[in-house]
């Protein structure tokens, strides 16, 4: 199940919710109780370990622009 944010208009909390794949999940802010949610345009993470200890970059090249 993808994980979204959300930022609750009444409040202002910004929480993590799973959803199921139907999109009609109906979610509560745990901190007020409002129902009136925004979802947020959130970036994905991605995992970077470092090249010199053994690991393996998330960069097709091994070096990545952003680091």
């Amino acid at each position: 199940m993808p994980l979204y944010e959300y930022k609750c208009k009444k409040c202002g909390r910004t929480t993590e919710f799973l959803e199921r794949g139907s999109g009609r999940d109906r979610h509560v802010c745990p901190e007020c109780g409002g129902t009136d949610l925004q979802k947020l345009f959130s970036t994905f993470a991605a995992g970077r370990s470092d090249s010199k200890a053994g690991g393996v970059s998330s960069c097709p090249t091994g070096t990545c622009p952003l680091s």
